[in-house]
């Protein structure tokens, strides 16, 4: 029961989990309902035996109703699993790795209207966060929060600078875990208080920006600064506060298929 945060091809997500986990809850709601208020006083008006013989929908309804309350609670106001599914956001999340997203980070919000009810912290730069696409079909995106609201945001040859300040750049070596950007040149970045590698894949291009960031919106690049489509295009463009869905924190399994399972990758903190 997890979902897709995408990259770079922003390909859609084959089923919105949040809906059909809502839906069920409802319907075995509606069971359970009908079975108190209707089929109930029936059975026992029909005397002992029939009062002791429970449908077989409400026997699953009656199971499976507080499990699936507890998965749409904790999903929808604590933590909701991702899968990621591209590079873009290389070398910290690689194809294959399954992340924890603190949904309560950014304030807690309803389920599917995303409307906030209660505001928590604020977004931090350096974040890495999970948000919901702008245009197109409804994806969910993983990226780098460089850009806060009213920052000047300039971009020029993989160096950002904000606010006219540098954001501090090195050297890092080469990437030497595969996944088709063996020799890729790092650097250690550093967005707000901490500091975070990305990779400059040589096989793509260096795209250039330069701009404000709107009130109540945000500015998100990829690590993966050559082959991350982020809000330096188009299609990505400045995010709206509504559309964050939480905070990535730790890499819980990593599986890419074929394949076996990266032990080594479970439980890392996401930087």
């Amino acid at each position: 029961m997890f979902q897709a945060a995408q990259g770079w091809t922003g390909k859609p997500v084959g089923a919105d989990i949040p809906t059909l986990l809502l839906a069920a809850l409802a319907i075995a709601g509606a069971i359970l309902l009908i079975d108190v208020f209707i089929l109930k006083p029936r059975r026992t008006a029909a005397g002992p035996s029939a009062a002791a013989h429970q449908p077989v929908a409400v026997a699953y309804a009656r199971s499976l109703f507080p499990v699936l309350l507890a998965v749409v609670l904790f999903r929808s106001f604590l933590f909701e699993p991702f899968h990621i599914p591209s590079a873009s956001m290389m070398p910290g999340l690689v194809d294959g790795d399954f992340i924890l997203v603190d949904k309560f980070r950014y304030g807690l919000r309803l389920p599917l209207t995303n409307t906030k009810v209660l505001s928590t912290w604020e977004p931090q730069r350096g974040d890495v966060v999970v948000f919901r696409s702008t245009s197109g079909p409804p994806i969910n995106l993983i990226k780098r929060l460089v850009g806060l609201p009213g920052d000047h945001v300039v971009v020029r040859d993989n160096h950002v600078t904000i606010n006219g300040m540098p954001a501090p750049l090195t050297p890092d070596g080469r990437y030497a875990d595969g996944y088709g950007f063996t020799g890729a040149p790092l650097q250690r970045e550093r967005l707000g208080r901490a500091d975070h590698e990305i990779m400059l894949a040589p096989q793509g291009l260096a795209v250039d920006f330069d701009a404000i960031v709107p009130a109540g919106h945000y500015f998100f690049m990829g690590d993966n600064r050559n082959d991350s489509e982020d809000s330096r295009f188009e299609q990505v463009g400045f995010v709206p506060e509504d559309h964050l869905v939480g905070h990535a924190v730790r890499i819980w399994m990593n599986w890419r298929i074929p394949g076996w399972p990266r032990l080594g990758r479970i439980g890392t903190r996401i930087q």
